[in-house]
């Protein structure tokens, strides 16, 4: 299959989170099985930093990145490339299919429409980003108004991570039978060569008596961190050995969360470390005690899944729409600093708990969701999309 990957961005622009990720491994995995895989995305990376090269090769994958208007806004994600209407307009008519990652933003207007201009199926996939209510809402009534209803209705297949974002399809007008639910996958073979256990601990000074409490993600009020740090307040007072480490790029947060931390005048205060990647990354779920997700809201959680193939057992609120499947590898809490400081005690002090989740963690990850079988799935859904538009 010739197969168009569009999102606003794309590897190496990691520090925008785990759809990136996401969408990067799903695109690399594409190519790997043989399909002619080609992505088009803007040349953010990060807040201060853009792709010097507009056309790569990598993995397999053909990569073209065009300029946007401005890097600062792109990273409060309003991202304008213009090239993309040129390229889209030459070029779509080449592909089978294409797969927009994300929905209120400008490829999908443009892609949407060259798409069904010249009868290229397309499938969505949000990640995440269909509910109204955080950040931005008038602005999400306006697109969907002008533009955003009619790419949900013009699309072959909605690509759903949960039965939760499959029931936000539906209250959006998406009929069921167009809705299908793959959850997302991990790339196990990253996960084959661990990291030695304590190299994390040495990098930063953190002694072997610590036990470590680990977030790992964007530094983004919707993360909810703070709820963590006002649990972690709770958890030194039993246990004061513990140590609290966030890792990740800041997402407009980390001066609220650095504020909150003085306030508390916490006697260990966290570990700020700053965004982690690839092998960095590894060590400090390898080293962890425990990873907490205590977001306010979530679809999913890759962090989850990667913490899990670490062997390190997780602890989410029931604000997780995972949550269901969370609590065979960990605990599963109410958004309560209380009921989170009890949960991350009883980790901390009961090992053969700890085991009993470590293990339950490994198994699920390898069985659930191994990328290989989610790659399959999409494929499956890519051939009946292509076949019903032969049909049509």
């Amino acid at each position: 299959m010739k197969i168009l990957q569009l999102n606003p961005a794309f590897y190496p622009a990691f520090a925008y989170g785990g759809t990136v990720n996401v969408s990067y491994n799903l695109a690399k995995a594409l190519a790997k099985r043989g399909h002619d895989v080609t992505v088009f995305t803007s040349d953010t990376i990060d807040k201060h930093t853009r792709q010097n090269d507009l056309y790569v090769e990598h993995e397999g994958m053909k990569i073209f990145y065009f300029r946007n208007v401005s890097n600062l806004l792109a990273w409060h994600r309003f991202l304008l490339y213009p090239g993309l209407i040129r390229a889209l307009k030459k070029n779509i008519q080449d592909f089978d299919i294409v797969h927009l990652h994300g929905t209120r933003n400008f490829q999908n207007i443009i892609a949407a429409h060259y798409a069904k201009k010249y009868g290229i199926p397309y499938v969505i996939q949000p990640h995440g980003s269909l509910p109204l209510q955080f950040g931005k809402q008038n602005l999400k009534k306006i697109f969907d108004m002008a533009w955003g209803n009619k790419i949900l209705q013009n699309a072959s297949k909605c690509i759903a991570l949960t039965k939760t974002e499959s029931d936000q399809y539906i209250k959006m007008g998406v009929p069921e039978e167009k809705i299908v639910i793959i959850p997302n996958g991990l790339d196990l073979s990253q996960f084959s060569n661990l990291p030695e256990r304590g190299t994390f601990r040495k990098k930063y000074g953190i002694s072997d008596n610590k036990q470590i409490i680990l977030f790992l993600g964007r530094i983004h009020k919707i993360k909810g961190i703070d709820l963590l740090i006002d649990a972690y307040s709770l958890v030194l007072k039993d246990l004061p050995h513990a140590r609290l480490v966030i890792a990740g790029p800041d997402d407009g947060y980390l001066l609220t969360i650095q504020e909150q931390i003085q306030r508390l005048n916490l006697k260990m205060a966290p570990l700020i470390t700053g965004p982690l990647y690839d092998r960095d990354k590894l060590e400090a779920y390898v080293d962890a005690d425990v990873y907490v997700l205590p977001s306010r809201y979530e679809i999913f959680g890759n962090t989850i899944l990667e913490a899990w193939a670490c062997g390190t057992p997780v602890i989410v609120t029931d604000s997780c729409a995972i949550s269901s499947v969370a609590q065979h590898g960990g605990f599963v809490v109410k958004r309560d600093p209380i009921e989170l400081a009890t949960a991350i005690k009883r980790l901390l002090i009961k090992e053969s708990l700890w085991e009993v989740y470590s293990n339950n963690g490994k198994i699920l990850v390898n069985k659930e969701f191994n990328l290989e079988s989610v790659v399959a799935k999409i494929e499956a859904c890519y051939r009946q999309v292509i076949q019903m538009s032969m049909v049509d």
